[in-house]
């Protein structure tokens, strides 16, 4: 089994593989309907070239570079290059509004600016003129702007060919320790305004060396493709996705979007992925159509697939189904895999908790399913399920190599090692409340089994205290409604209250079933106050009661104006929802139910 050697920073583990890799592609893009790479060798000297520029362009060590861009190769390269001039980088969401980008610049005292298109340069640029901070902009491609006032402009092509450098060059400059500061990650903001976490060089590299150790000991370690699809300003892929794969020496393909992903992921034939819970939730919900279209026997084998699959994950195969499982295993489960690429060794869901259920049901059909668990501020990735320490969907995993867990008197989860955060950037107040005594305490709630696996209950902030003093996780609620076919999105609420009640996003694709069946208009606003349509939704909130203790029980539901969406401000850039935004909107409705 192979470990990954120790480096002392994150530019050092990249100029090595890059040595070790040569000409062997690194970066795949689409263009023009084809996939194109870049070679370890040729992102190497673009690093390089790019930091010299930097350097020239008069940034010091210490000082903040923001970094827009959506996934592409040009962000790994900046990202990189940045941190190889003794900078550091702040990714950022390209989501972000005017006032977000402006949040940052101020907060941050990012000097520079490296935005990838005249689209994102839109919002952003008002912001940057603003900020007293922001000295230059540089342009991935061309950016055409109006009024630049004081700011400088920069074409990211142009510097890379004025100060073309040879990469070892760079990588003897490298002489960073890994205490120094990496990147600040912004926080997404379910909770308010986003704060800025230092992660420093070795927070990260302690998270690549244990997720380096999961699949070497638990899969083997191969050549590796990954497929990056998450957000890169996100801790969970500018770790998972990006320095991970640095680690392994593998290929990142960019995926062209959610919209292109399940071909991507047949084109590409990923061995790794990173994802969301929404995503797989979104996924089970395509693949349970596409099989319901193919007759009643293709449903019946999905059907025993998954009662044989959560049998399985209870203990084991009963033996009278074992051949159902057998012939399964030669026919819908070799069908499905293709249309993951057929080669993945695991899919990792990380950032938000994963329903059982959803997870089962990817089990059952022969795909590894790995939860894993973790925080910006431990950068980010804390536990993992591994094969080798018994897969039990409702925990998620043992700590990695490196990691203390224990648990407060309170519940409370707290961690301590090398992966933890410095602190919030200018924000001591906020550091001092989270760590104590080397400790980060991580708001969540959770319990560790018998095998050392951490279990999570809940957010301690999140848990709703009904008018009785009982607890309630709404997240395990809002989980159980969304898998419901009539339901695409949930909030509940009830603190201080006597009873539960919920915000409801009815699936679009059901709503049109249902009106083309009862010849109803469908017509959004209408349909709202349509009383069968109303009792058609609460038929399926009284399926998911049926599984419910009394208190955690829906006794009442609004519908909502539209879905949640980033746009609206209603979900995170990684599809949290954002209970202080929506409470904001829904609350004097939900209060009437009352």
């Amino acid at each position: 089994m192979r470990k990954l050697e120790r480096f002392e920073n994150l530019v050092a583990m990249f100029f090595a593989r890059a040595r070790e890799k040569g000409d062997k592609p690194f970066l795949w893009h689409k263009s023009e309907g084809a996939w194109r790479p870049t070679s370890w060798a040729e992102a190497a000297r673009q690093v390089a070239s790019l930091a010299s520029a930097f350097t020239a362009l008069g940034l010091k060590r210490g000082d903040r570079v923001m970094l827009v861009s959506e996934n592409r190769p040009e962000f790994c390269i900046t990202d990189l290059a940045i941190m190889a001039a003794g900078c550091i980088t702040v990714p950022t969401y390209t989501t972000n509004t005017e006032r977000d980008h402006q949040h940052i610049i101020e907060n941050s005292g990012a000097c520079a600016i490296v935005v990838s298109t005249t689209k994102l340069a839109k919002t952003l640029l008002p912001a940057a003129i603003r900020a007293s901070s922001a000295r230059m902009i540089i342009g991935i491609d061309e950016v055409r702007i109006g009024q630049q006032g004081a700011l400088e402009f920069h074409d990211w092509h142009d510097l890379i060919a004025k100060h073309d450098t040879p990469a070892s060059e760079a990588a003897a400059r490298a002489t960073f320790a890994r205490e120094d500061t990496a990147c600040i990650i912004y926080t997404s903001g379910t909770g308010g305004s986003p704060r800025g976490v230092m992660q420093h060089h070795g927070a990260i590299l302690h998270n690549v060396e244990g997720c380096c150790s999961v699949i070497s000991e638990d899969f083997g370690w191969g050549d590796e493709v990954f497929l990056s699809f998450l957000p890169l300003s996100h801790a969970y892929e500018h770790t998972g996705g990006q320095f991970f794969p640095i680690g392994l020496g593998a290929e990142i393909y960019y995926s062209e979007g959610l919209e292109k992903l399940a071909s991507n992921i047949e084109e590409v034939r990923p061995t790794l992925m990173v994802v969301v819970p929404r995503l797989f939730e979104v996924l089970r919900t395509r693949i349970v159509k596409q099989v319901e279209k193919q007759g009643k026997f293709a449903n019946y084998l999905l059907d025993r697939a998954v009662t044989i699959g959560n049998k399985a994950a209870k203990g084991s195969i009963p033996l009278h189904d074992r051949p159902m499982d057998l012939f399964l295993g030669a026919t819908l489960r070799p069908k499905l895999a293709k249309k993951f690429g057929g080669r993945i060794k695991a899919m990792v869901s990380g950032g938000a908790p994963l329903n059982p259920e959803v997870g089962n049901f990817f089990a059952s059909l022969g795909l590894t399913f790995l939860q894993g668990y973790g925080q910006t501020e431990a950068a980010p990735v804390i536990s993992c399920n591994r094969p080798r320490a018994g897969l039990k969907m409702d925990t998620v995993g043992p700590p990695l190599d490196g990691v203390e867990v224990r648990i407060a008197e309170d519940g409370e989860i707290l961690v301590r090692g090398e992966l933890v955060m410095h602190g919030y950037w200018r924000n001591e107040e906020e550091t001092a409340r989270v760590l104590k005594d080397g400790w980060l305490h991580t708001g969540d709630i959770g319990l560790i089994d018998e095998k050392g696996r951490i279990q999570i209950t809940d957010r301690k902030k999140d848990i709703i205290v009904n008018d009785k003093g009982d607890n309630v996780a709404p997240q395990k609620v809002e989980g159980m409604l969304t898998l419901q076919p009539e339901i695409v999105q949930a909030m509940i609420a009830g603190d201080k209250r006597p009873y539960m009640t919920a915000v409801i996003v009815p699936d679009p694709e059901w709503t049109q079933e249902w009106c083309a069946k009862s010849g109803t208009k469908c017509d959004f606003k209408e349909l709202a106050h349509d009383p069968d349509y109303k009792a058609a939704l609460g038929a399926a909130v009284e399926r998911v009661n049926k599984e419910l203790s009394v208190i955690e029980r829906v006794r009442k539901f609004i519908i909502a104006d539209g879905p949640f969406t980033i746009e609206n401000e209603q979900l995170t850039p990684s599809l949290k929802i954002r209970r202080h935004v929506l409470k904001q909107a829904y609350g004097e409705r939900l209060d009437a139910l009352y």
